[in-house]
């Protein structure tokens, strides 16, 4: 009986063995079968979860809502008269608006012991070097012709596409903040070309708002006469981005931006026809007609009422936040400079000049509540810059009371343990002036209210 029950046992633990190890088999093929399917489609990435911004939730990021009181029948203001005065500006010079210090402010800013380039190492000494030599700045005032963009351009603190940035490893440093981009420029905007560089690759300009240096194939040079006859012309404002303009051979030539302007030939009841520039045939002007919708361009000044400023702060808001006009998109005061051209309002490049246009108002020494109050009082919706160092946003009104701004931002400063970080919001939003607030390390001494130094009303006399 022993000897039976003892086979009986080995039998059946050898039966269970047996199951489980074909079972382990079939889990090895099952896995075989999983990852061959696996390597036959695109892994799956993981989600990266979105971090949930107080303001953008709880405040209207629609601009109807803020432009439902502005008046339709709104006045054209002396402001909005003067804008093609300052636009054309440059060529009503003979020579360059800045003193040769001032134009090399770039190479007295930049050094090679702090500097970082696109492999994100120091920049070295040679770096430098061959900047200043190549930039020719004996030359300086050596040129000065007339000329226009080609298309939408890239204007460069240093003739080089190279990128120099701050330390990469810091906070709000590092990509996209490349410090050489100094600013972006439209299609068919107005010049003045101080010199070349050595090589002559790039020339050293100014627009009507910011000076550095283009590259040689992005502008042409024009005639007298040809100046005197494009400005003489009724312009024609771009008011809608991202749509395609064609020559009259239907070959293309940009794609609108709020921000263009064009000089008119004529008109049908439907289009505008304009004249524009896209390339030039041993160094003179190709001049081409081009029709425009005249949905997507206006001739007449518009009004600050609110279908008006509803269309034009949707079109900007298509844009994201682009440094210094990166990747053709926009930053806080290129957005702000852009918007307001349809409506002739002429606006500098920077936050800081932008901040000197109109009526100023001092919030410095000011209390917090003390700001808001005058910012209630005195501000005009649509109308008013609040500034900071570093950064300018339109005042549009209240929501629940509390004030509300729009602005292309990067995102919202935070410290840990003494260490800095950024929330990344890159693009146009409304928000309170404690965006931020209530976000985790969010960083208090950073708080746009807590900074704000003056509010100007563009549309009042200084």
């Amino acid at each position: 009986m022993r000897y039976i029950f003892l086979m009986l046992s080995i039998l059946l633990l050898a039966g269970c063995t047996s199951k489980r190890v074909e079972s382990e088999v079939e889990v090895k093929v099952e896995d075989k079968i999983t990852l061959t399917k696996s390597l036959n489609k695109p892994v799956e990435k993981s989600k990266k979860r979105d971090i949930e911004i107080f303001d953008l939730l709880n405040i209207p990021q629609d601009v109807s809502y803020f432009a439902k009181n502005i008046d339709e029948n709104s006045t054209i203001y002396d402001i909005q008269k003067k804008y093609e005065q300052n636009y054309f500006s440059v060529w009503n010079i003979d020579k360059p608006k800045e003193d040769l210090k001032s134009a090399m402010w770039p190479f007295a800013s930049f050094s090679f012991n702090k500097s970082y380039g696109e492999n994100l190492q120091l920049l070295e000494k040679s770096f430098f070097d061959e900047m200043i030599k190549n930039a020719n700045f004996e030359a300086y005032a050596s040129v000065n012709k007339k000329a226009l963009t080609l298309k939408y351009s890239n204007m460069r603190a240093f003739p080089t596409i190279r990128p120099l940035l701050r330390d990469p490893t810091a906070a709000g440093e590092g990509f996209p903040f490349d410090y050489l981009q100094n600013s972006s420029i439209h299609a068919n905007e107005p010049l003045f070309i101080s010199h070349y560089t050595k090589d002559k690759e790039w020339a050293f300009v100014f627009s009507s708002y910011a000076s550095g240096w283009l590259k040689s194939d992005e502008l042409v040079v024009l005639t007298e006469e040809e100046v005197a006859k494009w400005q003489k012309a009724k312009q024609v404002a771009i008011v809608k981005e991202n749509e395609s303009l064609y020559d009259s051979e239907g070959h293309f030539l940009f794609k609108s931006k709020i921000g263009m302007m064009f000089a008119l030939i004529s008109e049908d009841e439907e289009t505008y026809t304009v004249l524009a520039v896209s390339s030039y045939k041993n160094s003179k002007p190709l001049f081409l007609k081009s029709k425009i919708s005249k949905n997507i361009a206006t001739k007449e000044i518009l009004k600050l009422g609110r279908e008006n400023l509803i269309s034009i702060v949707k079109e900007v808001s298509k844009t994201n936040y682009g440094w210094g006009g990166m990747y053709e998109q926009r930053d806080c005061s290129s957005m702000l400079r852009d918007m307001f051209v349809p409506f002739g309002i002429w606006l500098p490049r920077n936050s800081y000049q932008q901040s000197k246009i109109g009526s100023v108002v001092s919030l410095k020494n000011l209390y917090d509540d003390e700001k808001i109050r005058v910012i209630k009082e005195r501000g005009v919706p649509f109308e008013t810059l609040l500034y900071k160092k570093g950064h300018v946003v339109l005042y549009v009104g209240t929501y629940n009371d509390e004030i509300v701004v729009f602005h292309n931002t990067w995102g919202i400063k935070t410290k840990k343990d003494e260490a800095e970080g950024r929330i990344i919001i890159g693009k146009p939003i409304f928000s309170s002036l404690r965006l931020g607030k209530y976000q985790q390390n969010y960083d208090e001494d950073a708080e746009l209210l807590k900074n704000l130094v003056s509010m100007n009303i563009l549309t009042r006399q200084p």
